[in-house]
This record gives C-alpha cells, structure tokens and sequence, in this order.
C-alpha cells in the first residue's frame, strides 16, 4: 500500500476592525437622515481608543502568515508541540507528513518552488543529506550553540537535533536471559534463529544503526552480522517498530532491533507486558547507536523570522522538556532531565561516530544490504 501523507491545517483567524465610526464613513443608518462629523479632536480620541483595543489582539490578529514544515516524524509526535508554538505566538503551522526519505525526495523535485519552510526529520543522515543537496540554510541562532550538544548539530547549524533515541534489544522476560547478550553482534549467533524481528531495509533506523556498525567495526564485520540477522529473522520482518515490540512482547520471538522508546510506550499501555530492553555494547564495547530526530530551515523558505521562531521554541527549555515527555525520548539541551523511566543518560556511552557521517556511510550499507538480500 503507498504511504500516505496528510495534510494538518491549523485554521487562520482574521479579525478586521475598521476605526470609524458609521458616521465618519459616510455610512446612514436605516431611516434617518447624514449626520454630521464630530470635531477632529472626538475623532482622534475615538480612534486612538480603539487601537489600543486592537493592540490587545495584535499576537493573534495579525499572525496572517504560515509555515509550512514537511514532517518525517509521525503526527501525534510532534502536533502537540507545534500547537503549544502556536498558542505560545500565534503563528500558524501547516503539516505534511510522510517518511523522511519521500519527503527528502519532494523537496529535491520541488526545489526553489517547494512550499516547505522547515523540514523535520527522525534521522540525522537524512538531514544531513538534505544539507549536502543546499535545500537546508545555516541558522544564524545564537542560542542553538548554548542548547544542543556541537556532536547533535550540522557544522554550520543547517540542522540541529531536538531528541536523543538509542537502539536496543527488547527482550520478552519470559524467554531471554538478557546478561548471554553482550553486544548488538551477538543477535547474528544461530542460536537465535526464528528467535528475532528486524526492522525492514527500507528503515532509516536500520540503515543508520547499521551505518554505525560498518564505521566502527568494518566492512567484514558488518556483512556477516547482516547474514546472520537475515537468517535468523526469517519472516519476521517489520515495517514499524511497534510490530518488533509487539511480536517480542506476545512470544512470537525472543528479541527484537528498536528504538527505546517503543518498548515504553507498550508498558504505558499494558504494564505488566514481558517486555524489557536491554543495554549493549558498554564497557569495552562501542556504545550504543543513537540517533536524532531534528530540524532544518529550508534554503528557500520566505519566512525566515517565523522559522527562527520556531527553532527556538524547540531547543528552549520549555519546548525540550514537551518533545522529550511527548516521546519518551533524550532531550539534548543539557539540564533537563528526561522521563525517569528511561534508563539515565549519565549509565550508558554511545558509538563514536558523529552523525554527519550517517549521510555518507549511508549508500555502502544500502549496498551490503542489498547485496545479502535483506527486504
């Protein structure tokens, strides 16, 4: 079935207030006969008063423009936040949402006559991508500097990350003893045959995870941990990460490849669900795969104030503290603190390999991916 995109119109209000009265506008009223104007000082009161009613409703009354992001993050995800923006400014936010790589792929064809102010993505690589086509524009933000992390931001800030996710093994507690799992590798060992699901090729969360993968341990390493993946999963292939951690979670397999916070969502809704994640690849390892979900302004966009706007609603305290709550996800402004569910930040390290990397490394790994037959 095609993806689907839909379109999430914020309605525009208008408010029109003419500051003459009927009679200084040479209108009559019914049955009667023109009036005189009162003097020019009564006029200039009365005007004056009411521009100062009006300037009551200027954050609303004049907020005629809108932006329009391209959203490759789901949109129960990231509405909320963009409401909260609104009420916050009263600016008006349209929403076209779709995969991050179909959405990718219209603003390369739309080019200069995309519609699109800002592009928001669940994946480092495809921003970076988009800042190697010049459809992303550097952001001359003083305080992207001060909120996000130099290793979650573009060189020259065309895009910045909002939130942190980790890729981990869920695990059904009934069926897995999770401390016989070391490392991300280990889900390859034939042991697990029938016992996995992955998420399909066309994921930018397997993509990446594997970018990483390929960057740290090579390319021999890497091509016999996909082999090892595609025979133990089978038919268990998915194309959402909610499916993984619903199979892992009814027993239909062991383990399963997703983000973090999948599996917290499931227990937010069946709490005593046998589900757990586990953390690998720390002491010795290569850390844990973390990704982003971030923000780009279009090269093109006409509305320049509005998307700074925006983009400073998102990294400030306020903004990071909904995204994070909303996703269960890392904040990255340092300070807040995230839901406390999820295992802290300070207990585990991650791979070191920055993420403007995932763009190029991405190609060789659809590559190998393609080559071993992953579908």
């Amino acid at each position: 079935m095609p993806k689907r995109y839909h379109y999430i119109m914020k309605k525009s209000h208008s408010l029109s207030i003419n500051l003459q009265p009927p009679s200084l506008r040479g209108e009559h009223a019914p049955g009667s006969h023109r009036t005189l104007s009162p003097p020019l000082g009564l006029r200039i009161i009365f005007s004056l008063t009411l521009a100062g009613l009006l300037f009551c409703f200027l954050p609303h009354a004049f907020a005629a423009e809108s932006l329009v992001v391209y959203s490759g993050r789901a949109e129960r995800l990231i509405q909320p936040v963009l409401d909260a923006f609104h009420a916050k400014t009263g600016i008006h936010v349209k929403m076209l949402t779709g995969s991050s790589t179909a959405l990718l792929n219209r603003l390369q064809a739309e080019g200069s006559r995309t519609p699109a102010d800002v592009f928001i993505t669940n994946d480092a690589g495809t921003l970076e991508r988009a800042r190697n086509l010049h459809l992303l524009r550097p952001m001359e933000i003083p305080e992207i500097k001060q909120a996000i992390p130099e290793a979650f931001r573009a060189p020259d800030n065309s895009w910045v990350g909002l939130s942190g996710r980790i890729w981990v093994v869920a695990y059904n507690t009934n069926l897995v003893d999770p401390g016989h799992i070391t490392s991300i590798l280990d889900l390859a060992d034939p042991k697990w045959k029938g016992k996995i699901a992955i998420p399909n090729a066309g994921s930018v969360y397997l993509q990446s995870g594997i970018s990483v993968i390929r960057a740290v341990k090579g390319e021999s390493i890497t091509e016999q941990f996909l082999k090892g993946l595609k025979a133990n999963a089978g038919t268990f292939v998915y194309g959402k990460n909610r499916q993984i951690v619903d199979a892992v979670a009814r027993g239909e397999v062991a383990l399963g490849l997703v983000n973090h916070y999948y599996i917290f969502r499931h227990l937010a809704k069946h709490h005593d669900a046998p589900i757990a994640l586990h953390i690998t690849d720390q002491d010795n390892g290569m850390g844990l795969i973390m990704n982003t979900t971030g923000i780009g302004v279009i090269t093109y966009t006409k509305h320049l104030a509005e998307t700074k706007a925006l983009v400073q609603f998102l990294v400030s305290s306020e903004g990071q503290k909904m995204f994070a709550n909303l996703n269960k996800e890392y904040p990255l402004r340092p300070g807040i603190p995230a839901d406390p569910a999820l295992p802290p930040r300070k207990s585990f390290h991650v791979a070191n390999v920055p993420l403007t990397r995932l763009a190029e490394l991405r190609d060789p790994t659809m590559t190998a991916m393609e080559r071993i037959g992953l579908r």
